[in-house]
């Protein structure tokens, strides 16, 4: 299981995502280029010290991180569907994650293999996008026995 993060604008959501990774065992792929330099103090300061353990993996491009993969790509998007709680996962899959601000353009929609969303109450936009990484993540290692339990 991955968490792949589509040209982050935001250095403290991206941050916290890799928290997560490092704590959970789940690498992370860094899909350039991103809204804010990895050396920003508000991106050191939501990772703290679990940056330092985390499995992290940046790609140049989109391009690039094609090339590095053959796993199924799980596109988390407000635009789906299929629930996140309705979908088997499997243990290679990689959960794709879109910039706060646009999401991910049409092009990776169309790669994605799947596309899954969160269920909200009516009206509401979408969670923040860490928020929203961490329930499926939890989900699909529930599902996959992936808690090292």
């Amino acid at each position: 299981m991955r968490i792949a993060i589509f040209e982050p604008d935001i250095p403290q959501n991206a941050a916290t995502l890799i928290r997560l990774g490092a704590c959970l065992g789940v690498a992370i792929d860094i899909i350039e280029p991103c809204g804010f330099v990895f050396s920003d103090a508000g991106f050191r300061r939501a990772g703290l010290d679990y940056l330092d353990h985390a499995e992290i993996t940046r790609h140049d491009s989109w391009k690039a991180f094609l090339a590095q993969t053959n796993e199924r790509l799980v596109l988390l998007t407000t635009k789906a569907s299929l629930s996140y709680t309705a979908f088997d996962f499997k243990s290679d899959d990689i959960l794709l994650l879109g910039r706060e601000s646009a999401g991910v353009p049409e092009d990776v929609h169309a790669r994605a293999d799947c596309a899954l969303r969160i269920v909200l109450k009516p009206g509401l936009r979408s969670i923040n996008v860490a928020l929203a990484g961490a329930m499926v993540l939890g989900e699909a290692l529930r599902q996959t026995k992936g808690f090292g339990e």
